[in-house]
């Protein structure tokens, strides 16, 4: 596969989206699109998929899109439902379709094979098993029974018909079955929204080792660090592109812009001292020649343009003023939240100045614990209270996506009513809401702008106390890199909950750990988290293999293992060939058509079976000895 897009535009309802686009796609490339919110991103996932929508760019080469070699193209937007009464577990196995119908057709053939056992129906039937090998047969069902797991759906989910799942179950389901499909270009928007770090995680390690290429469009860092080879950015319109992972692109970025204004510079003050030597000697007949080749070389000069500004607008606010609370700023004891049913208890004080950051697994009371931490949700047992001198403010990421016909001026005034009018619009005007913007609808707002107007509200009132549940999602990279040093250098107490492992890592210095055992509090941060429970995880399994070796006192003797293995493997062979010379006399007609004769075979397959898995069984066993 080879899609070369050069020098292409993307003009939507009139407006220019993207002027000046060159983009390559080859086999295995692992390709991530960056941009600020709005730059054109997803505009340009969907033109890669419909070229239709491409045009001609401002660039002095000529625009065309070439493709070679045959591939197919698979976008998470494209798959779609046939029939909602489908169970969960049928429609994931649409994705081995294929795959099914062969084992469909090797089942038939096993079951006829008494009626036909001709040589040319058993060659169909090794060929069948091959295909069926090759095509990985053998690990489709273990390969979505892990992304059934990992997605966080159940057994008793497998039963359920789609139409009982909710939209964001529905999102999941319809990526596990893009992902199932292995498309030779997989474009994914977004694919870590709303997934919990160990999912993040998982898709990660998957992503990293697909065979096929990868477009994906992201704001998690961490993830496309990870994944990607080659980056694409997207400012002003045009794409730029970078061959390496995000702190490689992060940093040739800021190098190529300084590099370029110092060429503009330059190039600049080289054409004004030599316009001065014109101005200077062009009316003097001796020196009239030398004023004119000054004039000749600025006119045989490539003009430099003089770089864009990388774009770093950010919205502005000042915390530096707040009102300090008392030490103790919150306790829980006791806490038991949840709605219907305990989701878990919790034991916690909070002290001035801490920053906790809450990670898990999706749907296990993270967002729960936050909103009963606001009031918004009462206990079902405990009891949570507040310090003296505390003044909350509270982000919470499904209120900030509300639609409404409010505009962004009243929507502003209804939360902070005492302002005036031009109190209110300065207030937006520091989180880029400048002119008209104040009179945007909601309902057209982007996630990104919707949550910055949230943002906004919460941070007028200069809380000493932050409650954020998932303050990142929506926001480009640059708008979370800045509230990272907004909440960095923020001298009051936060406790959040966000799946972003690089937000976590910046500000969280406490952590507040859900997982199947209940809630777990660390008195440290995420890097060190991470490193403390790989090293748990690898004293676990070196505690399991201290147990086996003390199990087995006696002490091996490499050579004598080593002849006692390459005896085995000689017995295994040999078994295996009796048993294939067995069953191929199984298809013999005298044998088949004999009740005794393929009874008694079936006897001596099934007592050699036996002495193979004895065999296997000691082979493995030396194997782990020896290694």
């Amino acid at each position: 596969m080879n899609i070369s897009i050069k020098n292409a535009s993307v003009t939507l309802s009139g407006t220019t989206i993207l002027e000046y686009v060159n983009f390559d796609i080859k086999d295995h490339d692992h390709i991530a699109i960056v941009g600020r919110n709005g730059a054109g991103k997803t505009t340009l996932l969907k033109a890669i998929i419909d070229n239709e929508m491409f045009d001609e760019g401002i660039g002095e080469e000529k625009f065309q899109i070439t493709k070679l070699g045959k591939y197919n193209v698979g976008y998470l937007r494209q798959i779609e439902f046939e029939n909602e009464n489908t169970t969960l577990l049928d429609e994931v196995r649409k994705s081995f379709k294929d795959l099914i119908t062969i084992e469909e057709k090797i089942n038939d053939y096993v079951a006829n094979i008494k009626e036909n056992s001709s040589e040319k129906y058993i060659a169909e039937y090794t060929e069948l098993q091959e295909r069926f090998k090759l095509l990985g047969g053998y690990s489709y069902k273990k390969e979505y029974e892990v992304m059934l797991n990992k997605f966080g759906f159940t057994e008793e989910d497998k039963a359920k018909p789609i139409s009982e799942f909710s939209g964001g179950q529905r999102t999941k389901i319809a990526f596990i079955k893009l992902l199932l499909s292995k498309p030779d270009l997989l474009i994914l928007d977004e694919p870590t929204n709303h997934l919990d770090i160990e999912t993040i995680e998982w898709l990660e390690g998957y992503l990293k080792k697909y065979k096929g290429a990868i477009i994906i469009v992201s704001h998690d860092r961490m993830f496309i660090d990870n994944i990607a080879n080659i980056i694409y950015d997207i400012e002003y319109g045009r794409t730029t592109r970078y061959v390496g992972n995000y702190e490689y692109y992060e940093r040739e970025k800021q190098l190529n812009y300084e590099k370029m204004l110092y060429d503009y510079e330059f190039q600049q003050k080289e054409i004004k001292r030599l316009r001065g030597i014109y101005e200077r000697f062009r009316f003097k007949p001796s020196k009239a020649s030398l004023a004119m080749s000054r004039l000749h070389q600025i006119e045989k000069m490539d003009i430099i343009e003089k770089p864009n500004k990388i774009d770093m607008r950010v919205f502005k606010t000042n915390l530096s003023e707040i009102e300090p609370s008392v030490k103790k700023v919150l306790i829980a004891e006791d806490l038991v939240i949840g709605y219907d049913t305990p989701l878990a208890t919790i034991n916690l004080e909070i002290m001035r100045g801490k920053k906790i950051g809450v990670i898990g697994k999706n749907g296990i009371g993270k967002s729960t614990l936050l909103k009963t931490l606001n009031g918004l949700i009462q206990p079902l047992s405990g009891n949570v209270s507040y310090g003296l001198k505390v003044n909350p403010g509270y982000f919470d990421q499904s209120l900030a996506m509300i639609d409404s016909h409010k505009t962004v001026l009243e929507e502003f005034r209804s939360h902070l009513p005492k302002l005036t009018e031009q109190e209110a619009r300065s207030a937006l005007g520091s989180f880029l809401f400048k002119g008209e913007d104040v009179f945007k609808t909601i309902n057209v707002l982007s996630g990104g702008e919707k949550v910055r107007l949230q943002l906004c509200e919460i941070l007028y009132n200069k809380p000493n106390f932050l409650i954020l549940d998932e303050p990142t999602n929506h926001m480009d990279i640059v708008g979370k890199e800045h509230l990272e040093n907004i909440l960095s250098e923020y001298e009051g107490t936060i406790i959040f909950v966000s799946h972003d492992r690089y937000f976590v890592k910046k500000i969280a210095n406490e952590l507040l750990v859900f997982d199947d055992d209940g809630v777990n509090y660390y008195p440290y941060g995420y890097e060190e988290y991470m490193n403390k429970t790989s090293n748990e995880e690898k004293k676990e399994l070196e505690e399991e293999k201290k147990k086996e070796i003390k199990k087995e006192v006696k002490k091996v003797n490499t050579y004598d293992a080593r002849k006692t293995l390459n005896k085995i493997e000689n017995e295994i062979i040999k078994l295996e060939t009796k048993i294939k010379e067995y069953n191929s006399e199984l298809f013999k007609s005298d044998v088949y058509n004999d009740f005794n004769k393929s009874a008694s075979i079936n006897s001596k397959i099934e007592e050699l079976n036996k002495e193979l898995i004895i065999k296997n069984e000691e082979w493995e066993k030396l194997i782990e000895e020896l290694t």
